[in-house]
């Protein structure tokens, strides 16, 4: 079956027009994972110290609508110390 994997990022939305074949919800899961876990890299490389306080999600959809979202936050708090 083919899935779909739009990218948010707090007000922004990235549709997903291609999307990719799999044959288990534990491969949706791990690609939406993956994908998560790039999120995550980009923003800790672009935003750096500040974060953004902003959830970031993966929602996948099929043919038929949602079938499941991955989200985090990205923050970073420096008043910690």
């Amino acid at each position: 079956m083919r899935y779909y994997f739009d990218l948010h990022d707090g007000d922004q939305v990235i549709l997903d027009d291609e999307g990719l074949e799999c044959g288990t919800i534990e491969q949706v899961q791990e690609e939406a994972a993956l994908s998560l876990a790039d999120m995550a890299r980009d923003a800790a490389l672009t935003r750096g110290r500040r974060g953004t306080g902003r959830p970031m999600s993966i929602r996948v959809r099929d043919r038929n609508g949602p079938v499941l979202k991955a989200q985090f936050v990205f923050d970073v708090d420096l008043t910690m110390s």
